[in-house]
C-alpha cells in the first residue's frame, strides 16, 4: 500500500526535476542557446504564440541566435517580444532574419545569474517537498482508515524521505553544474 502510494507520485518528483532543467535552459550563460528564446510569446496575427511555433530558431555561431520567421510580417513582432522580455538582449532585424548577439558576461552579471539559479533550485526543492507532503498525507489517511499499520506508516515515511533526499541531491548536482557553467569565463 505504502509503496504503491509512493510509486504513484514518483512521476511528480520527476516533473519537478524536468521543470527545473527547463528553467535552467532559459538562464543566459555566455553561450547562445535556442532554449533562451523559444518560449517567448509573440503576437502572431492577433494571438500570442511561442516563438518556436512562428519561426525557425538556429545557433549559427557560439554567441549568435538567428530567428527566421515563417512569415516576414512577424519580424517586427518578434523583435518587439525579444526587447520586452527580461533577457536584456538587443535583436537586430535585417528584413529577413532577426539576429541576437549574446554579449559576454561580466562578473556582476554572473553573480546575478547564480542568485537566480539558486532561486530556481529552491523552487524545485519546494516542489519536491510539496509532493512529499501529499504522499505523507495519503499514508497517514491510510493508517487512520486501518488499511496499513503504524509500523508500515513509519517505514513508509523513511522510504519517502530517502526518495526525497535522492531528488534533492539530483537538484543540487544540476545546480552545481550550471553554476560552474555560469562562472566559467
Amino acid at each position: 500500500m505504502v509503496n504503491e502510494t509512493i510509486n504513484k507520485k514518483k512521476e511528480d518528483f520527476e516533473k519537478a526535476i524536468s521543470y527545473f532543467k527547463d528553467e535552467l535552459g532559459k538562464l543566459r550563460t555566455g553561450r547562445a542557446s535556442v532554449s533562451l528564446v523559444e518560449d517567448l510569446l509573440v503576437d502572431y496575427y492577433g494571438a500570442k504564440s511561442p516563438l518556436k511555433q512562428v519561426a525557425s530558431i538556429t545557433v549559427p555561431e557560439a554567441r549568435t541566435i538567428a530567428i527566421t520567421p515563417w512569415s516576414r510580417d512577424v519580424l517586427v513582432d518578434i523583435e518587439k517580444a525579444i526587447r520586452e522580455s527580461q533577457l536584456n538582449l538587443n535583436p537586430v532585424n535585417d528584413g529577413q532574419v532577426v539576429r541576437i548577439n549574446i554579449p559576454a558576461l561580466n562578473e556582476e552579471r554572473r553573480k546575478e545569474l547564480v542568485k537566480m539559479l539558486n532561486q530556481r533550485a529552491e523552487e524545485a526543492r519546494v516542489s519536491v517537498r510539496r509532493v512529499r507532503e501529499e504522499i505523507w498525507e495519503e499514508i497517514q489517511e491510510a493508517e487512520k482508515a486501518g488499511k496499513i499499520g503504524e509500523d508500515d506508516k513509519f517505514s513508509g515515511k523513511e522510504k519517502l524521505q530517502k526518495i526525497v533526499d535522492e531528488y534533492n541531491a539530483k537538484i543540487e548536482e544540476i545546480r552545481k553544474k550550471k553554476e560552474e557553467e555560469i562562472m566559467t569565463i
